[in-house]
């Protein structure tokens, strides 16, 4: 039975055709730079060469047009039509406070997905837009949502709860959510099994970092605390967003600046991050080559980054009451060598060292720790795909 994964990000769309009697990809890819310019696809199939796709995609349905014929085309595919895909699984960002869980698609639930744009405006909009192709392509293919938000539904109250008037909460549902759930449980339980410890033995930081970045603090193998709020946008500064801000200077740019509602949650969301510090890009690789040519800026919006996740990473530990391992994931956490040692530069008190011989690797399941680290480092390339193929393998199966 296979099941298709669509995980659409904010300028990036990861898929997986997923054989779940073996669990077994048949074929990966992912598609980056959407709306940015040098949009590529790239599909990767065991015991093939890659194929590689580069054209303009100015949205993600166009993406995901060329994700379906990529698997069914006749020299570079893998399967001969869409009634080969028993189940589409989608990874949604958020799902309020109605979704703990994962659950089929119907009207309802896409009408409540399209009620989150709201939480989450750069996400939200782009998996709607993977469900509706993907229902106008296949009509007759179930298909499943799998909530960013659920793994976090464990934070205890004074971790989601915001110092606010209390019926902000009870009214209006203003709280923590936190998102990237999926990813943190995968690789939280993943650095367990590679240590051959029982996760709720450990005490661990896990570094989602991407053009979309959150850390979260699993205890006893649940989420504790997490760095991304009631929407994607708190947090460590990211790709376009600015995380952590004074929450004052949203009023004083309305009121001394004459910007408009609309334009600072633009700012804020679009244009802010390491894109607005560098002037150069919202993606990371672009950033480090222009730093490395000297672009001062360009270093600023990289020093501003790994700063807050440092942080982040060092606030966790307090919350939790130690750490015995930090896990680094997705694409920058996974791919770059020098966030993942600026990050932990400072941290040696805490008996976090990491080994620079180590850390010269990229994208692979790595301890990159010193002999004398008293804390364990890793690299751990996040699958959040499997999962959400398992979890929509078990609705569909109901």
């Amino acid at each position: 039975m296979n099941i298709l994964v669509i995980n659409c990000g904010s300028s990036s769309l990861k898929y997986q055709l997923i054989n779940m009697t073996n669990e077994e990809v048949l074929a990966q890819g992912i598609v980056e730079r959407i709306g940015i310019d040098g949009s590529i696809l790239t599909q990767k199939v065991e015991g093939r060469d890659k194929y590689i796709i580069e054209t303009p995609m100015e949205s993600h349905k166009i993406a995901v047009k060329l994700v379906l014929d990529a698997l069914v085309d006749n020299k570079n595919g893998v399967i001969n039509s869409m009634d080969e895909i028993a189940a589409v699984g989608h990874r949604i960002v958020h799902g309020g406070e109605r979704y703990a869980k994962s659950v089929l698609v119907d009207d309802e639930v896409v009408k409540y997905i399209e009620e989150c744009i709201k939480l989450a405006p750069l996400h939200n909009p782009a998996h709607i837009i993977g469900i509706n192709a993907c229902k106008e392509l296949m009509p007759n293919t179930k298909m499943a949502v799998v909530f960013d938000t659920a793994f976090h539904q464990t934070m205890p109250e004074h971790a989601y709860l915001y110092a606010l008037p209390y019926e902000l909460y009870k009214e209006h549902n203003i709280r923590k959510y936190g998102f990237h759930g999926t990813s943190h449980k995968y690789v939280s339980a993943k650095v367990a099994e590679v240590m051959g410890k029982d996760i709720k033995d450990l005490k661990i930081v896990t570094c989602h970092l991407g053009n979309g970045a959150s850390i979260t603090a699993v205890k006893d193998g649940i989420s504790v605390e997490t760095s991304m709020g009631f929407t994607p946008l708190e947090g460590v500064a990211m790709g376009t967003r600015s995380g952590n801000i004074d929450p004052a200077i949203v009023t004083y740019l309305m009121k001394e600046a004459n910007y408009s509602l609309d334009e600072v949650n633009e700012i804020l969301n679009k244009k802010s991050g390491v894109l607005g510090i560098s002037g150069v890009s919202s993606d990371f690789r672009d950033i480090e080559a222009a730093a490395s040519n000297g672009n001062h800026r360009a270093q600023l919006a990289l020093d501003i980054f790994h700063y807050r996740v440092k942080q982040h990473v060092a606030s966790y530990a307090a919350s939790m009451g130690g750490v015995d391992v930090v896990v680094f994931t997705a694409g920058v956490g996974e791919n770059s060598p020098e966030t993942r040692e600026e990050v932990c530069k400072g941290l040696e008190f805490m008996g976090i060292n990491i080994d620079p011989a180590k850390n010269k690797v990229r994208g692979k399941l790595t301890e990159i720790s010193s002999d004398s680290s008293k804390v364990k480092i890793y690299i751990v390339p996040t699958n959040e795909e499997l999962m959400i193929a398992k979890d929509t393998l078990a609705l569909i199966s109901k």
